[in-house]
């Protein structure tokens, strides 16, 4: 009996060392970076409470695919990619501060909703690929995003602005400067504790959107997305609109996404118009993986603890690099390396899970056919 139960025990611990594997690298790199790079505490801090405030509402709006089992949703780009052309109309218009980030907001909403749909309607034709799916549907977005900020806006969609205008008379800058609205709403309740700052405001919306997962997974729909994200086979026998509720899942996690990037740009203070979007859901993706979620399985938890590993690293990599080889680009290539590292080990550890458990399961039925041919025979 204590054989049995020592037995399950190892696994377990298998189990767990496994899935808390890339955590644990990450804890190790950031513990031998972070005397290298020679940061004081203070500034460390202080940095990563800023980049939890940036990141971590844009990575939350993760997890709601994940709950529907569409895995790792590379399309939350689409949302970030609406939030930059409600901020570039809001600055034409000069409306700054917390109601130029509101409107922002509110214009990224329909948009995304839009592209959500779009975006949902063709992953439910690519069932089991979605992320390879959802991944060149963000570069196919982003070339009709290209379209409409290089040509159209100032030409067909009215810029009055020469600010933002390229200088033919038609298209945006490549940088458009955010200062009018730039962290209004880290500064807003903002407090100091030991020379760290503190943006109280950011975090209480963050907190509210941890508290709606919360509430939202316990509701008929949040239910149902489980329940698709488990099998989609019993899930359609219960009566449950699969297709729609996969749709569903997708535009959620692209308006939150446009919000969540209206939140990072306000920190940022501008926006690179043509890439701020081009990487911001490598990263997150990245930062949620680090965190110890996978594929199909993520939680709160997982998004605090990746913001806190995976930007660590972002923060003491280069000064690494620059202390040990006298070039802080070497620090530059490692973190991208790693982002994109960490994407492929999470990818290939979900492929090699799956055909394990259909490989258990497969045994697991023989033995049951063969068990009831065996009590077969006996009978007869």
């Amino acid at each position: 009996m204590n054989t049995k139960k020592d037995k399950t025990a190892s696994v377990d611990w298998g189990s767990v060392l496994r899935q808390a594997s890339v955590p644990i690298m990450f804890i190790i790199i950031c513990a031998i970076c972070i005397p290298i790079s020679g940061l004081s505490a203070n500034m460390l801090i202080n940095e990563i409470v800023t980049r939890m405030g940036r990141n971590s509402f844009l990575i939350l709006s993760l997890l709601i695919p994940i709950m529907a089992g569409m895995g790792l949703n590379f399309g939350m780009t689409l949302g970030a990619m609406a939030a930059e052309i409600g901020l570039i109309l809001g600055s034409d218009w000069q409306i700054i501060g917390i109601p130029g980030m509101v409107l922002a907001a509110i214009v990224s909403v329909p948009i995304s909703v839009l592209l959500g749909i779009f975006c949902g309607r063709i992953l439910n034709q690519a069932k089991g690929r979605e992320m390879i799916t959802s991944y060149i549907m963000s570069f196919f977005v982003n070339g009709i995003y290209q379209l409409v900020v290089l040509y159209l806006m100032g030409s067909i969609i009215p810029i009055k602005h020469t600010s933002i205008k390229l200088p033919r008379g038609y298209g945006i800058r490549n940088t458009v400067s955010l200062l009018g609205m730039r962290q209004k709403l880290d500064n807003l309740l903002a407090i100091n504790i030991a020379g760290v700052k503190i943006p109280v405001l950011t975090f209480i919306i963050i907190g509210l959107l941890c508290l709606f997962i919360v509430w939202f997974r316990r509701t008929k729909l949040g239910q149902d997305m489980r329940a698709v994200g488990q099998d989609m086979e019993v899930a359609r026998d219960a009566g449950i609109n699969v297709e729609r509720t996969r749709i569903i899942s997708i535009v959620m996690s692209t308006v939150l996404a446009g919000i969540g990037m209206v939140i990072y740009l306000q920190n940022m203070g501008n926006i690179a118009t043509y890439s701020a979007h081009s990487q911001i859901g490598m990263f997150c993706i990245a930062a949620l993986l680090v965190g110890g979620a996978s594929v199909d399985r993520a939680s709160i938890g997982n998004v605090f603890l990746g913001v806190i590993l995976f930007h660590t690293m972002f923060i003491v990599a280069p000064r690494a690099g620059a202390y040990i080889t006298g070039d802080s680009m070497i620090g530059e290539y490692f973190r991208v390396f790693v982002s994109y590292a960490v994407i492929t080990i999470a990818l290939v550890m979900y492929e090699t899970n799956k055909r394990r458990a259909k490989s258990v399961a497969g045994q697991q039925l023989q033995a049951a056919q063969d068990a009831e041919e065996a009590a077969g025979k006996e009978k007869a």
